[in-house]
């Protein structure tokens, strides 16, 4: 059973059609990579499927489960929609961190956040602490940011911000990681840390949907590739089927601006 389900999703804003009848299916542990030009519907993709954006029609299925369905009001409730987007971990290309905050704090923030809904809270609210705690330090230790626990956003690099915000979106389990170009706010010696994270996620069967600007990234990491154009996902497949057998003229046309030279 695939653990991603998207079907005829759409979305208009101010009479603008954004996304275009999108269908997709996703296997546990696939790494799926989109590709387009900026304005072509990625972005917006991204956030219909983590609920910051409901569709105008569609439906997104989880591990068979209906999340989302555009003819069923009931999936609309936004009591509801909070719950469903913990089945998505989003990593913003800005990073989002909360200034306030350590890294461990941000990593730890909205697991503690969900954890005082249990019943059983206050009484185990040491043990649990504790526990969320040591969960965090063991994700922050596998980012390679074992000695930057205690430092503030402002005290890293962008890359190590990064690496917090991967981290962040990890602790929750989620059982599909999203990048919203995750290098793009980096300046270029600092993207080969992010996208060995990444990569090292990849290896692990992390399930993932990553929008990048990284061609050579996304040949290399993705099991699956998918080519936006205008709203519409306009090809699909293997790295090898989009990047090397390429069927759609639009497709090379945007694909050439990385290969000159």
């Amino acid at each position: 059973m695939a653990i991603l389900e998207v079907e005829h999703v759409s979305k208009t804003f101010d009479k603008t059609e954004v996304l275009k009848d999108i269908s997709f299916s996703l296997e546990k542990g696939d790494v799926v990579s989109i590709i387009g030009s900026s304005g072509s519907g990625k972005t917006t993709f991204l956030r219909c499927l983590n609920f910051l954006e409901h569709p105008d029609t569609g439906v997104i299925r989880v591990n068979g489960e209906t999340l989302f369905d555009a003819a069923d009001p009931q999936t609309r409730q936004e009591s509801e929609i909070r719950k469903k987007r913990l089945h998505f971990g989003l990593v913003f290309q800005s990073f989002n961190l909360f200034p306030q905050y350590t890294a461990l704090g941000n990593v730890m923030l909205a697991k503690e956040l969900l954890a005082k809904e249990q019943p059983d809270y206050k009484a185990r609210k040491k043990e649990i602490h504790a526990e969320i705690e040591e969960e965090a330090k063991g994700l922050l230790t596998q980012m390679g940011l074992a000695d930057r626990m205690n430092n503030y956003p402002h005290q890293l690099s962008g890359g190590q911000c990064q690496r917090v915000a991967i981290a962040r979106a990890l602790a929750l389990k989620p059982d599909i990681l999203c990048f919203d170009e995750p290098t793009s706010a980096l300046d270029p010696e600092l993207t080969g840390e992010v996208l060995k994270v990444i990569k090292e996620l990849a290896d692990q069967k992390t399930t993932m949907i990553i929008v990048t600007h990284e061609m050579a990234f996304a040949r290399d990491v993705a099991s699956q590739v998918i080519f936006m154009d205008d709203g519409r996902i306009l090809e699909k497949g293997t790295p090898a089927e989009v990047f090397e057998h390429t069927k759609e003229e639009r497709t090379r046309q945007f694909l050439s601006r990385f290969t000159q030279g």
